[in-house]
């Protein structure tokens, strides 16, 4: 049984335990100081006080509520709890109790100190119609407020507890099913992002291989490692940082082989790596688009890539030249990348980045840190 529901029932005994000693307490103390609370526990009066409250508040929250409150049906529910009341008042369980706890204490004394005066010559004929048997014959049905009271009480108590109980099973389905869809949308992102990552770097290769490089195979080598990693670690939402770093650097290493030297790059890592994880492809998107969007065989176009590891999270730095003659430059978009990366920020590290990119026309630079 789940921890929750076993809290549940624990706390419903103790409170029907509770509520139980009440009338113990009150009814349970005799007319000589001697406690009574045995003599009570075995009358039926008190059994169908406590029993009648017992079952009100069961069959209001796990019958009434759910079948007519909350479905709307407010008219049948009205009546039914005014069939209910009417039930308790012509009931009426305490009044009942009371009056049978009395009798045992009490009305047995006085009957036998009455014939105790009469045996010993104080004749009380004049006063017989006067007793109390004869008198509660007599008198007018009372109204039992305090019945009417607790049934008031515990309608009121049942209906709240079972609404509320309904109002939180609807924020968890409504946090669960917003839960599932962003991860549906994280998903939906990654696969944008990986075929496309992927069919960069299958470019790549294939121009080397059309060519007749001998870097070919080493190049096949790098990417088996980088589909590795895709395949088999992007599924979480966070990795750890070092994976996301050797996955840049295969990368990186797999540009070297095709750009020429008028692209130096510095790759730098500082810090220590153990123990930090990070969101997956979130630095690599900046890194593709680094080499998509700022390398030239005939300009000298250095690249600037810098990862730094602090104590409070991971501050990451690139910078590259920017050249006109790039479409995708010009119009200030690098694909969907970029868009899909910060969409992910925002789920993965709501409050807990801040990403500035800066494009002068020169130079194209993108600071992004994240706190831990």
């Amino acid at each position: 049984m789940p921890k929750f529901k076993i809290y549940k029932v624990i706390t419903h005994v103790a409170a029907w335990l509770l509520f139980m000693a009440f009338p113990l307490l009150f009814l349970g103390e005799g007319l000589n100081g001697n406690s009574d609370s045995l003599q009570v526990l075995k009358s039926y009066h008190y059994w169908l006080f406590c029993l009648t409250y017992i079952f009100l508040f069961y069959i209001n929250s796990y019958f009434f509520i759910p079948r007519l409150f909350l479905k709307g049906k407010y008219i049948s529910y009205g009546v039914i709890v005014l069939v209910l009341f009417s039930l308790v008042f012509f009931l009426q369980p305490f009044d009942r109790m009371v009056r049978n706890n009395r009798d045992d204490r009490g009305w047995h004394r006085e009957q036998q100190a009455e014939w105790k005066s009469l045996q010993q010559g104080n004749s009380l004929s004049g006063d017989i119609d006067h007793r109390p048997w004869n008198h509660q014959r007599g008198r007018p049905r009372r109204i039992d407020a305090i019945s009417l009271f607790i049934f008031l009480i515990i309608i009121a108590l049942s209906t709240a507890v079972k609404t509320m109980q309904q109002w939180q099973l609807t924020e968890q389905r409504v946090a669960q099913a917003e839960a599932d869809r962003a991860s549906a949308e994280l998903s939906f992102l990654k696969a944008q992002i990986n075929p496309h990552f992927l069919f960069n770097t299958l470019n790549n290769i294939y121009s080397m291989a059309i060519t007749g490089s001998e870097h070919a195979a080493d190049s096949i080598m790098k990417l088996s490692n980088i589909m590795r990693y895709v395949t088999d670690e992007v599924t979480d939402n966070f990795v750890p940082l070092q994976s996301e770093i050797d996955c840049i650097s295969d990368y990186i290493e797999l540009q070297r082989l095709r750009i020429g030297k008028t692209t130096p790059i510095d790759f730098v890592v500082v810090g220590n790596t153990a123990k930090k994880v990070i969101a997956p492809l979130i630095l690599m998107t900046f890194v593709e688009n680094v080499f998509k969007y700022g390398i030239s065989k005939r300009e000298y176009s250095p690249i600037e890539i810098k990862i730094v590891v602090l104590d409070s999270g991971i501050a990451f730095f690139c910078q590259n030249h920017v050249f006109l003659n790039r479409t995708e430059t010009e119009t200030g978009s690098t694909g969907i990348g970029i868009k899909n990366t910060r969409q992910r920020l925002d789920r993965l590290y709501p409050g807990k980045y801040l990403l500035s990119i800066e494009n002068d026309n020169e130079k194209y630079s993108v600071n992004l840190t994240l706190q831990s």
